[in-house]
């Protein structure tokens, strides 16, 4: 049986987490003190193989409870649990326009108190679980099905398979890719934006391939590039990484940085790596 613990900060999108986990056949539960998690997995294991995957969601809403979270795991761990941590993170701007539009309090809110100050309370006592996450989900530039598909690639493939990595590309005018793991700036490379014909399709338009990849420098940017991550998936999967983002970054994310990402992409498959990708800016304006 497979066990998610899915935790995060406030905001970050755990309950989009949740349903996304419950559409891919995870039987989910939130909201639960980390005491009663080694007992719920027993019942599940009791269910003879009708529950196979299950996703727990625990966090500061717990208050004292929440505490006991590692200790509560190694309980787990003890009695046969196989679990992986989930950690959904977002930036601080955007958590707070979050909670203006939907109105809610932040769990930690004090009388008086601003979004900003529960949220620095939040990030000290989620520290240990963030460093010891076997997942990081950053849903700043995330669309619920962005979201959806990440989590589909971490836990439908084969569990046995390990590293997962993640071909993302993006536009550094809407910001840096704060979550990528390696992060590669390609804005040095010929722009198809400043060719007319070209300037309103995608990297995922034949066109604009064709002409990302008729410049030499552009290809022989993609074979190092090729070369250096088949060389660090193995060092990675020793030191027992289970997810890399691999970010690819242009000027607005369109056009470069996608068809860029998506031969990585194309690459990773045919090495038979589990990998997906994801344009995170390809839709802006």
């Amino acid at each position: 049986m497979a066990i998610v613990i899915v935790t995060g900060v406030s905001g970050a999108g755990k309950s989009r987490a949740v349903n996304a986990l419950e559409d891919i056949g995870f039987y989910c539960v939130d909201n639960m003190p980390p005491a009663l998690i080694p007992k719920f997995a027993e019942l599940c294991l009791q269910t003879n193989g009708k529950i196979q995957n299950v996703a727990i969601v625990t966090d500061v809403r717990g208050g004292t409870l929440f505490n006991s979270l590692f200790s509560d795991l190694e309980k787990l761990r003890k009695q046969g649990g196989d679990y992986k941590i989930l950690f959904l993170d977002a930036d601080d701007a955007v958590l707070m326009r979050r909670f203006k539009e939907t109105r809610r309090m932040h769990p930690l809110s004090k009388p008086g108190g601003s979004i900003q100050e529960a949220l620095s309370t939040e990030r000290k006592i989620l520290r240990p679980a963030r460093e010891r996450a076997d997942y990081i989900i950053d849903t700043s530039n995330l669309s619920p099905a962005q979201l959806k598909q990440r989590l589909s690639v971490l836990f439908l493939g084969d569990k046995k398979t390990g590293l997962v990595v993640n071909c993302m590309s993006f536009g550094f005018k809407y910001g840096p890719a704060t979550e990528g793991d390696l992060v590669f700036d390609v804005r040095c490379f010929p722009n198809p934006f400043y060719v007319d014909a070209l300037k309103h399709l995608t990297g995922l338009d034949a066109a604009v391939k064709d002409f990302v990849f008729s410049s030499d420098a552009t290809c022989k940017f993609l074979v190092k590039l090729f070369d250096m991550i088949d060389f660090l998936l193995p060092q990675y999967v020793e030191e027992g990484k289970s997810q890399l983002i691999v970010a690819i970054g242009c000027t607005g994310g369109k056009h470069r940085s996608v068809a860029i990402a998506e031969a990585l992409y194309r690459h990773l498959l045919e090495k038979g790596v589990r990998a997906a990708v994801n344009h995170r800016d390809i839709q802006k304006n």
